[in-house]
C-alpha cells in the first residue's frame, strides 16, 4: 500500500504539489487565526453561583449556601461543588467534569437553581458569575484624574455606569469588574431619639424610603380623541427627594417626614479593600476578564482599540493608565519560541548540507522542516487548542525528528543513483530513484509513527496535568504524522521533479559551476565522500577495537549501568 502511494506520488508529481501548496495556504490561515496564549489554560469547566444577602456568615451558610449546594448535587457530570460563605456574600463553585460545555453546564445550573431559588430567603440576590476561566484576566487598568478635578466618588461613578459598559461591549469581554474608589449612596442616619418620640418603627421608615423612591403607572385617561398616560413620577433624584418621603401622620395629623426622624447624606458604601497605583494613594480602575475560548491577543487588542476610541469621550483631566496588559507576555514567550524554532530548522538545515554534501538531496529535507510545522496548525486549529509556550514546545523537540525519513530516503536514493553512475548508467535513472524511494518508503513512514506513539500515554493524564501536558503531545504527535506523510507523498515527487543526473555548460564558467552544483550535484562512493572519509579515520579504530574485545565492552557498560 505504502509503496503503491510513494509511486503514484512520484508519478503524478505535479499534482501532489499543487495540493502541499493548498494544504500550505491552509496551514499559513490557521496559524494566523489559532488563538494564542502565553500557558495553556489549566481551568476546570467551572460555574460560580453568587449570591447577596446581608447577613453573618454563619445565617448565609445554613440558609443559602447549603440549600444551593444540596439542590446541585443531582445535577449531571459534576465532579466537586464546594461552598464559600462570608459576611454579605456566597459562592459556590460547581465543578464539572473534563470536557464538558461550558454553557451546557451553566444551562444545567441555572435550571437547578430555579428549583431552590423560592426557598431562599427574601431578599437574597443570586447570579451566575461570568463565562470566564481562571487565566481570563487578561488586562486591567486604572482610571484617574491626574489635574484632582474629579473625586473618587465620581471616578467610580462613571466606571460603574458608563465606561464599564463601554468596555464590556467588546467582543470577547465576559466581565468588566470595577474596583476601588467610593460607589456613592445615599445614606439615612436615623436618631433613636426621634423614633421614640414619634413612636415610628424603625421597619416602617424603611418600608417607606423603599415605596417612595419608585415610579408608578396608572391606566390611560381618553380627552378629546387623545389618549393619556396616568403614571406617578417617585423616584428620588436628590438629598431634598428622600427627606420629604413621608412615614407616617402625627397625634395631630402632621406628616411625618424621613428629615423629621434623621439626616440624609451623601456617602461611601462600605469598602472591603483598597485599590492602590504606584503607592500614590487610592485609585479607581477595572479589570477585564475574557471569554472562555477566546483569542486572548487578539480581545486585548480589541480592548486596546475600544479605549483609543471612547478616549475623547471621558471627563476632562481623566484618563485611562493600563496596569496589566497581558499581550506583552504572550508576544514575548511566542517571539521567544519563534526564534528557536527558526534557529533549529537553520541548525538543522546546515548539519543535514554538511552532511549529505549534496545540495539537491539535502533541499528535500530541508524543505520538508517548514511544510511540516505549518500544517500542524491545520489540526491544533480544527481542535480549538491555543498556540503557547506549551503546543509550541511540542512542534520544537520534534523538529530534528521531523526530517529522519526524509534523510533516510534522499540518501538511499543518493546512493543507488551512485551506484547506477559507477556502474556506467545501465537504463533510467528516474526508475532507479524510484525504486531506491520505494525501498524504505514503508520502513521510514511506520518509523515516524512509532515515534508519535511513544508520546500516547501522555494522553492518559487528566485534569490539570492533562490541561497542561495535552497540547505538547497533540503538537508533536500532529507535526510526526504529517512529516510521515510527507515521506511518502511530497519527498518523492520533489525527489522526481528536481533530480538531475547530467551537467549543462555554458559561460560564465563560474555560474555554469553554480547551477550544475545546485541542480545535479556530485555523486561519491562513500569512502571517498568528504566529510564521511574523515568520520571513518575516527570512527572505524573505536568500532574495531570494541568487536575485539567485546567481552570487555559488555562488562564495561554492565558496570556502568549499576
Amino acid at each position: 500500500m505504502i509503496e503503491k502511494i510513494i509511486e503514484f506520488c512520484a508519478r503524478n508529481k505535479y499534482i501532489v504539489a499543487l495540493l502541499t501548496l493548498v494544504a500550505v495556504a491552509g496551514g499559513i490561515y490557521s496559524m494566523k487565526h489559532i488563538p494564542l496564549d502565553a500557558i495553556p489554560d489549566l481551568s476546570d469547566t467551572q460555574v460560580i453561583i453568587y449570591s447577596r444577602w446581608d447577613r453573618s456568615p454563619d445565617i448565609i451558610e445554613d440558609q443559602v449556601t447549603y440549600p444551593i449546594i444540596t439542590a446541585m448535587l443531582g445535577a449531571p457530570k459534576i465532579k466537586a461543588i464546594r461552598g464559600f460563605s462570608d459576611f454579605g456574600y456566597s459562592y459556590v463553585y460547581i465543578i464539572f467534569q473534563d470536557g464538558t460545555d461550558l454553557y451546557w453546564a451553566r444551562s444545567r445550573v441555572l435550571e437547578y437553581l430555579s428549583k431552590i431559588q423560592a426557598r431562599l430567603p427574601e431578599g437574597v440576590r443570586t447570579e451566575l458569575g461570568p463565562d470566564a476561566t481562571g487565566v481570563g484576566w487578561v488586562y486591567q487598568y486604572a482610571f484617574v484624574d491626574k489635574t484632582g478635578e474629579h473625586n473618587l466618588a465620581e471616578l467610580r461613578s462613571f466606571q460603574d455606569w458608563t465606561l464599564r459598559y463601554w468596555l464590556q461591549s467588546v467582543p470577547g469581554v465576559a466581565e468588566v469588574a470595577s474596583i476601588g474608589g467610593f460607589q456613592k449612596q445615599y445614606q439615612v442616619l436615623i436618631d433613636p431619639n426621634a423614633l421614640v418620640a414619634y413612636n415610628v418603627p424603625l421597619s416602617k421608615v424603611v418600608d417607606a424610603i423603599r415605596d417612595g423612591n419608585n415610579d408608578v403607572g396608572g391606566r390611560l385617561v381618553e380627552l378629546a380623541g387623545a389618549e393619556y398616560m396616568v403614571r406617578g413620577r417617585g423616584y428620588a433624584k436628590s438629598i431634598s427627594d428622600l427627606e420629604n418621603i413621608v412615614v407616617g401622620n402625627g397625634k395631630s395629623g402632621t406628616p411625618i417626614l424621613v428629615k423629621s426622624l434623621g439626616r440624609v447624606t451623601l456617602g461611601p458604601d462600605i469598602r472591603r479593600g483598597v485599590s492602590d497605583l504606584d503607592g500614590l494613594g487610592d485609585t479607581v480602575g477595572g479589570i477585564i476578564v475574557m471569554r472562555q475560548g477566546e483569542n486572548a491577543l487578539a480581545v486585548i487588542d480589541r480592548v486596546k482599540e475600544k479605549i483609543k476610541e471612547i478616549t475623547p469621550s471621558l471627563p476632562r483631566g481623566a484618563e485611562i493608565v493600563p496596569v496589566y496588559d497581558r499581550s506583552a507576555l504572550i508576544k514575548s514567550s511566542i517571539h521567544t519560541l519563534k526564534d528557536e524554532l527558526l534557529l533549529e530548522m537553520v541548525i538543522v538545515s546546515i548539519v543535514i548540507l554538511i552532511f549529505l554534501w549534496h545540495f539537491p538531496s539535502a533541499v528535500i529535507p530541508i524543505v520538508t522542516i517548514p511544510i511540516s510545522v505549518l500544517l500542524a496548525f491545520i489540526p491544533l486549529y480544527l481542535m480549538g487548542l491555543t498556540s503557547n509556550i506549551m503546543s509550541l514546545s511540542g512542534i520544537a523537540i520534534s523538529i530534528g525528528i521531523l526530517v529522519d525519513g526524509a534523510i533516510v530516503e534522499v540518501e538511499n536514493a543518493y546512493k543507488r543513483l551512485e551506484e547506477w553512475n559507477e556502474s556506467g548508467r545501465p537504463g533510467d535513472f528516474h526508475e532507479v530513484r524510484l525504486r531506491a524511494l520505494k525501498e524504505v518508503g514503508p520502513s521510514v513512514f511506520f518509523s515516524l509513527l512509532v515515534v508519535a506513539v511513544a508520546f500516547m500515554p501522555v494522553f492518559t493524564l487528566v485534569d490539570q496535568e492533562g490541561r497542561l501536558f495535552k497540547p505538547l503531545a497533540f503538537a508533536k504527535n500532529f507535526a510526526m504524522a504529517i512529516a510521515a506523510l510527507l515521506a511518502i507523498t511530497l519527498d518523492p515527487a520533489v525527489r522526481m521533479m528536481f533530480t538531475r543526473m547530467d551537467f549543462v555548460h555554458f559561460k560564465p564558467a563560474w555560474l555554469s559551476n553554480l547551477i550544475n552544483t545546485i541542480t545535479v550535484g556530485k555523486y561519491y562512493p562513500e569512502e571517498k565522500h568528504p566529510i564521511s572519509k574523515r568520520l571513518f579515520r575516527v570512527y572505524e579504530p573505536a568500532c574495531r577495537f570494541v568487536l575485539r574485545h567485546r567481552k570487555g565492552t559488555v562488562m564495561t557498560a554492565l558496570l556502568l549501568c549499576t
